[in-house]
């Protein structure tokens, strides 16, 4: 990927430094690295530990320790770091502020988050849109408008970039003039695939490139299964729009409902194979969609309101269809009791005109009437 002019700052903190060191040292997965930092306090106090002391944890035999203890000597991370300044990518430890939110609450968030391009609080409401390499005319028009659509109402996608539905998905996003984020199974510097450069290039104006990998490992098989925990863990749900029986779009799904995020699926023809997987999910319970109001309605409410900007918060991802009257009556009624007059006051509207748009927004079920005239925001 091109070098972008911006040097991140971040790049040569010591935290970062002995993050990167210690997630480098083979052995060291996500879920050791949690039990190290949770048991030392952090990726500093790990490497600086005795053998002794690393070794009596569970799980931690005298081979990792001593591997552990010898990293700081062993394990260069000097070139590792040029390149992420080189190239403008920031390096993001899991305990640090930057971390997406979303991921820190699955089972195994990544030690380390390599990303070229800027995460967004209005990230925090994002889908993922998955499917086949092999994917039908049908299916990438399909991908193309449910991204546009969820772009152009405030969604960031999420999508691999792999070749068929993943690409068509960031492309409709991109062509929304909205935000989207590409998960890689190899490092940011050797991107796979290959002919997809020009589109990471785009998405990092746009949106965000993001790998769990050293900038410069290739692609490996193992690895895309292992990204696929990312595409959905960044995500309130996943949408699979083609996907055989074996195809790893049904991994992402699989990973999303072991995360708690919805799982939507949209229905095909009957004899085309592509739309196998996606019949199945539906039967073991996906939501089927045809629009993405479909997808708007599931989701939510959100456990954390999102803030987008200094006038609008979002409390259930449905509230990025409304129109501009409805958006200014909800953000004026809050989750304590707020009277009509108080409405009125607050957005200068008539009161036939509110009262019209309450209507709406109780039959959306985002907000309540305490009595007559007093609502809360649901």
């Amino acid at each position: 990927m091109s070098a972008p002019s911006k040097t991140p700052a971040n790049t040569h903190q010591p935290l970062v430094l002995a993050a990167v060191r210690l997630s480098l040292v083979p052995g060291i997965g996500p879920r050791t690295y949690a039990q190290l930092v949770a048991a030392f306090g952090g990726p500093e106090q790990v490497l600086r530990a005795a053998p002794a002391d690393l070794n009596a944890l569970p799980g931690i035999g005298a081979k990792l320790a001593r591997a552990v203890a010898l990293a700081t000597q062993e394990v260069d991370v000097d070139d590792e770091l040029q390149r992420c300044s080189d190239f403008g990518i920031d390096i993001l430890e899991v305990h640090s502020d930057g971390y997406p939110r979303r991921l820190k609450e699955i089972f195994d968030p990544p030690a380390v988050l390599f990303c070229q391009g800027p995460l967004l609080p209005q990230d925090d409401l994002a889908i993922a849109i998955v499917g086949t390499r092999h994917a039908s005319p049908y299916g990438l028009l399909q991908a193309e408008r449910f991204a546009k659509g969820l772009a152009l109402a405030g969604m960031t996608i999420i999508s691999g970039l792999a070749r068929g539905i993943d690409a068509a998905a960031h492309r409709g996003a991109l062509a929304a003039g909205g935000r989207t984020i590409a998960v890689l199974g190899s490092g940011i510097l050797n991107l796979y695939p290959p002919d997809h450069r020009s589109l990471a290039n785009e998405i990092v104006t746009h949106g965000a490139v993001l790998s769990e990998f050293p900038t410069l490992q290739p692609p490996k098989a193992g690895a895309f299964p292992r990204r696929n925990r990312l595409v959905s863990g960044l995500t309130l749900g996943v949408l699979v729009i083609e996907a055989a029986e074996r195809s790893g779009a049904l991994i992402s799904a699989r990973h999303a409902m072991e995360q708690g995020r919805d799982v939507f699926a949209l229905p095909g023809r009957v004899d085309n194979r592509n739309s196998r997987g996606c019949h199945r999910l539906i039967r073991d319970g996906a939501k089927l969609v045809e629009n993405i109001d479909d997808v708007l309605a599931e989701l939510g409410p959100l456990a954390t309101p999102t803030t987008i900007d200094a006038t609008m918060t979002i409390h259930h991802p449905a509230e990025l269809s409304l129109n501009e009257r409805e958006q200014t009556v909800l953000q004026a009624i809050d989750q304590e009791p707020t009277s009509i007059d108080e409405i009125v006051r607050k957005t200068g509207f008539p009161v036939q005109q509110i009262l019209a748009t309450i209507s709406v927004l109780e039959m959306r079920r985002l907000v309540r009437r305490v009595s007559g005239s007093v609502l809360i925001r649901l």
